[in-house]
């Protein structure tokens, strides 16, 4: 055969290898996912541009010792890390693929296992490099790639990254309502790291819900749904053969109930709340 014909059946062999481990790598994925939503764990996704500073800032939280390097994709198997917060319940941070501008359809496809850790995360820390200077259309793109892979809806926290290089002071900043929405930090340093924790604290405190649903005998994909995430504490049928449901399950789950299984806000009886579009 010749160079040309081999070098293109060497390729055609490394693409079904990846393939095969994007395969292995999905199915451990969607196992630690279920066991994360039975545990009632929020999951809390690192996204942003590629190279702005996302597996710095991990290991910096979680002193895991992510690989860092300056070049695409350097972080293609999303890493997951427990992570103990004050005054409020553990969460999960996963560390994922870098985005890019006009991100090829074909990629999306290939890193679903790693995209779908953004798109189930109760939320979003978008890593932002401060000092680069095409800063407002880069978030842009990114917000545009969040919404391609179907995580537009998925609350989100900005994190300025790399301000020992721009001279920016640490700081909290918060939107109309006070939520924190937007932490300026340095990951290299650690400065404003703890501004943050703080931050995230605030924001998922509170995650675990409890209360009741009423779901009509139509909805029994949605009730199977809620045995899966091991949400039911208690089940009573009404008089019109409808499920009064007892349920105590993360904000995210029911976050996640709403955009995926159809769960409506004329379902809730008392305690719970459907977070809003």
């Amino acid at each position: 055969e010749t160079q040309l014909e081999t070098d293109r059946r060497l390729l055609a062999d490394r693409i079904r290898q990846i393939r095969l481990r994007l395969d292995r790598v999905e199915r451990q994925r969607e196992q630690g996912r279920r066991a994360r939503r039975k545990a009632d764990l929020p999951t809390v996704s690192l996204v942003g541009y590629t190279n702005a500073g996302k597996s710095t800032l991990f290991n910096a939280l979680t002193q895991a010792g992510v690989y860092v390097a300056d070049q695409l994709f350097a972080t293609l198997d999303p890493t997951l890390r427990r992570l103990d917060l004050p005054s409020a319940e553990p969460i999960v941070l996963a560390d994922t693929v870098g985005f890019v501008s006009r991100l090829p359809h074909e990629l999306v496809a290939a890193f679903r296992s790693t995209l779908r850790e953004t798109c189930e995360a109760s939320l979003l820390l978008h890593v932002i490099d401060v000092g680069h200077p095409d800063r407002d259309d880069i978030i842009a793109q990114v917000d545009a790639v969040l919404t391609e892979i179907g995580a537009a809806e998925v609350p989100c926290l900005q994190i300025f990254n790399k301000i020992d290089l721009t001279g920016e002071p640490p700081r909290l900043e918060r939107d109309a309502e006070g939520q924190p929405r937007a932490v300026w930090l340095s990951a290299a340093s650690g400065t404003g790291t703890d501004l943050l924790i703080a931050a995230l604290a605030e924001r998922l405190r509170g995650e675990t819900m409890h209360g009741w649903l009423c779901l009509p005998p139509a909805a029994a994909r949605l009730r199977a749904r809620l045995f899966s995430l091991d949400a039911v504490v208690d089940e009573r049928i009404g008089p019109a053969g409808e499920w009064l449901i007892e349920v105590r399950t993360s904000r995210g789950n029911m976050d996640l109930l709403r955009r995926r299984d159809g769960l409506q806000a004329e379902w809730v009886r008392s305690g719970l709340a459907i977070p809003a579009v």
